[in-house]
């Protein structure tokens, strides 16, 4: 692969710099596609093949491979490194020490082309790595307005939805599945093919080994369920009626003793769109879910 680098006074590929005079016989370089209202700062590195939107800035020791898309306005800084097979959506922020794209942590992997997808507007603090699918035309998906905190971890194949927060080093395994609004605190670490529903919290430095269901509080190590999770539900928008609704799904399918299926036939009664999004929730887990 072979480099260039992009002078931040023209914004044009192999622009004359104060240090071009002293290498004058230096060859020029093959350009990358890149927008000429972008900005990019002298020492960034931006291989050919990758595409750069307009409005985008690129920091100092900045580095982005081939096969690359980065959306309209988004800002990529010191020191990041957007590598092959990524796309960013528009208006991304990554901060610096950021990796996003690397090759998957899996013992079986087998290079390939496999990808990893962010949406638009997160916010992608210092030291945050997120790897990219680990099958062949597989991918790891992100969605768009998540705020993704320093030194949190996304593994390969894992799917996060919209409005998510990741807190400091959070360790999701591969194939971790997060629903729209969800709150992962810090430290938390999550087994490989668990799933955290809409609109949950998960408490510092829970130990997840089972799916976490949406709606509800779960703390500890190993998780267990605290409740509703109210202060999100508020925040998110929900009505008392609803609130009351889930708190009485809640008891039927936590504190009544009933048999797993006798229980979500009493959900079910409620009629509520919210409890069947729960009903449909537990009856699709496959790895049992986190009870009291």
């Amino acid at each position: 692969m072979r480099w260039q680098r992009v002078d931040s006074d023209t914004n044009r590929p192999d622009a004359a710099s104060p240090r071009s005079s002293s290498h004058p016989s230096r060859p020029r370089t093959d350009r990358a596609t890149i927008d000429p209202r972008m900005s990019t700062y002298p020492t960034s590195l931006i291989a050919p093949g990758a595409r750069l939107g307009e409005n985008v800035s690129v920091g100092p020791y900045a580095v982005i491979e081939q096969d690359t898309d980065i959306g309209e306005g988004s800002d990529i800084r010191a020191h990041a490194v957007i590598k092959r097979f990524t796309t960013l959506g528009p208006a991304n922020r990554v901060h610096e020490g950021a990796v996003l794209g690397g090759e998957p942590q899996d013992a079986g992997f087998v290079d390939c082309r496999s990808y990893l997808r962010v949406g638009s507007n997160n916010r992608i603090r210092e030291g945050v790595t997120m790897h990219r699918g680990t099958q062949p035309d597989s991918a790891t998906i992100v969605g768009s307005n998540c705020f993704i905190m320093a030194n949190a971890h996304v593994a390969h194949n894992c799917i996060l939805g919209d409005g998510v927060i990741i807190a400091n080093n959070v360790a999701l395994a591969g194939h971790v599945d997060i629903g729209d609004q969800a709150f992962i605190s810090g430290g938390v670490v999550v087994h490989q093919f668990c799933r955290i529903g809409r609109l949950a919290m998960i408490g510092g430095n829970s130990k997840i080994v089972q799916d976490c269901l949406p709606f509800v509080v779960t703390d500890g190590g190993p998780g267990r369920a605290h409740g509703l999770n109210i202060v999100g539900l508020r925040r998110a928008g929900f009505k008392s009626t609803d609130v009351q609704k889930l708190k009485e799904s809640y008891r039927v399918l936590l504190r009544s003793g009933l048999p797993l299926e006798a229980a979500l036939d009493r959900m079910a009664d409620i009629g509520d769109p919210l409890v069947d999004e729960l009903i449909n929730f537990v009856r699709s887990s496959t790895r049992g879910f986190c009870h009291e």
